[in-house]
């Protein structure tokens, strides 16, 4: 371990601006403590990486720009991509209490509701991926997040809307909307869809689908018409999806109305009504329709997504989760997504900067075995989400023919999942980094060498990047 002088310092408002108190390795130019990673947005994704890091012994402070830590929406679907990762985080069993493990996924036609295919997730999935499904309301994912990162000592400050980040070879310097200013050897950017910091990689806009969600978990006694508690079940049909599982030990229930607007695709101002939502799902099937009228009108989200960029990275501000790669709803991924860049780019660094995140060379190495691992892989998720709501959504003869292929499927075939499932390029749950040919190394050791990332040097200005293709592929 190397020897390091530890400074206390505190705050002085009037004199620079610094917001940071804490015990500090290093100051700034202006005497400002400065913390080894700063996350900006404190939502699912964000609070797992301060998680994974503060454990990982970074200090580690997020910014998040609402007075408190909270999620909008209802519920929300883990894969065992992201449960390996709760386990390692001795997060699992108390994700457990709050969540359900269902024992099935079935898909079924929205207008006949004939069940169509399903996914076994009981023994012989959870064997298989080394994980189980679980599905919980998004609060109680994000307070067991939030508690878990008290516990760690990650410094959790609210009210703090972050305006500019500039890099240097030392440090990023990062100013609020009210002036006040923060030092770190990195920023990560974990704020969302309409994050303000992709502007420094890319100057695209999300991408609308067209399609509208209404979605909300009410209490059991309050759901019209309910699957079986035991499954997640989707109902599918052109241009519409219902998603419905419980929540909270089975006390409420979640569901999720997407449909496709014609207005929109009339090019009227005012589409994705709740009038529009009731007509469009008018001839569905007795247990659809009802369940759509129970659902609450004033919960409405427009569908928005963006296509792949090739590079995360400016200087030390690096993008993660949906700031980075937005996804749409079909493949349930976006947090899994999320926590795998948590637990990658964590790794990275403890691998590849050894000596901390200060040191410009390290860094840059770090961050380039992060987004080496992770960019082909998110944009594959991206692109296969797209696709898979074309699948859900089609209509004629595709229709039919997705009909008849799904009821050839076995409920344990597991085949097109697993690229999903997995364990991620990159990723090591247990503290060991596992390349893709099977070698290992002690994560942050130094130890024996596994695939070595492509050296990107750091770069202090804007970045100009390619927005890819939003085609998909396999």
């Amino acid at each position: 371990m190397r020897v390091r002088e530890v400074w206390l310092h505190v705050v002085d408002l009037h004199a620079g601006g610094c917001e940071q108190e804490q015990e500090a390795d290093v100051v700034d130019r202006e005497g400002c403590a400065v913390d080894d990673v700063l996350v900006v947005g404190g939502g699912i994704g964000g609070l797992a990486t301060a998680l994974a890091l503060r454990r990982s012994g970074f200090s580690v402070r997020v910014l998040e720009r609402a007075p408190e830590f909270s999620e909008v929406g209802a519920g929300i679907q883990l894969a065992p991509n992201a449960t390996r990762l709760l386990r390692a985080w001795d997060l699992l069993e108390p994700m457990l209490d709050v969540g359900i493990r269902p024992k099935r996924l079935v898909l079924s036609d929205a207008f006949t509701g004939a069940e169509l295919t399903a996914m076994d997730l009981g023994s012989p999935f959870a064997d298989r991926y080394g994980a189980p499904y679980v599905v919980l309301h998004r609060t109680d994912l994000l307070d067991v997040l939030l508690e878990a990162c008290r516990a760690a000592g990650v410094v959790l400050e609210n009210d703090r809307s972050v305006a500019t980040v500039t890099s240097d070879a030392d440090v990023a310097s990062v100013e609020l909307t009210d002036g006040a200013k923060y030092s770190a050897s990195l920023v990560v950017a974990a704020d969302g869809l309409w994050s303000t910091l992709r502007r420094y990689l890319s100057d695209d806009e999300p991408d609308v689908s067209g399609f509208v969600a209404y979605r909300g978990a009410v209490p059991l006694t309050d759901a019209k018409r309910h699957a079986s508690l035991e499954e997640v079940q989707v109902y599918v049909g052109p241009g519409i999806h219902l998603v419905q599982y419980p929540v909270r030990g089975g006390n409420m229930y979640n569901q999720v109305a997407v449909f496709r607007s014609q207005l929109y695709l009339e090019g009227e101002a005012e589409w994705g009504t709740a009038d529009e939502l009731y007509c469009t799902f008018a001839d569905t099937c007795d247990a659809v329709r009802e369940s759509v009228d129970s659902l609450r009108s004033d919960q409405r989200w427009t569908m928005y997504d963006r296509a792949p960029i090739d590079t995360w990275v400016a200087g030390r501000l690096v993008l993660l989760g949906d700031a980075a790669h937005p996804m749409l709803q079909y493949l349930a991924q976006g947090a899994c997504q999320a926590f795998e860049d948590a637990a990658v780019l964590t790794d990275s660094l403890r691998r590849f900067a050894p000596d901390g995140p200060r040191h410009p060379e390290q860094l840059a190495h770090a961050l380039g075995a992060y987004v080496d691992h992770r960019q082909p892989r998110t944009a594959r998720a991206q692109r296969n989400a797209r696709r898979w709501g074309e699948i859900w959504h089609t209509d004629g003869i595709a229709r039919l023919l997705r009909n008849e292929i799904f009821a050839l499927r076995d409920a344990t075939d597991y085949r097109h999942a697993d690229w999903l499932f997995e364990r991620a390029p990159g990723l090591a749950e247990d503290g060991v980094r596992t390349s893709d040919s099977g070698a290992t190394g002690p994560a942050g050791s130094g130890g024996a060498a596994t695939t070595e990332p492509v050296r990107r040097p750091l770069r202090w200005r804007r970045v100009a990047s390619d927005r890819g293709n939003s085609d998909g592929e396999d």
